[in-house]
């Protein structure tokens, strides 16, 4: 696509998976499970030790919440990609072609 990137945000909030500086756009690539996504893998809840499956996915989301608020004081734009989107990697593409369009 053209478009300039470094991987891992070391420096900013959240430490993004992939940064493109030029763009501020900020992309976090979460997995379903860890991060409490409403698809079926990350719907699933272990069966054992459920309190603190519970919490820890709960704190995740927290933590992502504050990054995503702190990146936007500092004028950032974010994405989410999940790890169910990776599979339909032409929808993906799209999605990402979209993003980086220049406002």
């Amino acid at each position: 696509m053209g478009v300039g990137y470094r991987l891992g945000g070391w420096g900013l909030p959240g430490r993004p998976d992939l940064v493109m500086p030029g763009r501020r756009i900020a992309v976090f690539v979460h997995g379903c499970f860890w991060h409490g996504h409403r698809c079926p893998r990350g719907d699933r809840m272990p069966k054992t030790n459920a309190a603190y499956w519970q919490a820890k996915i709960a704190r995740n989301q927290n933590r992502d919440a504050a990054s995503l608020e702190a990146l936007a004081a500092l004028g950032w734009r974010t994405l989410i990609v999940w790890e169910c989107e990776t599979r339909a990697q032409d929808a993906l593409a799209s999605f990402l072609r979209d993003a980086v369009k220049p406002l």
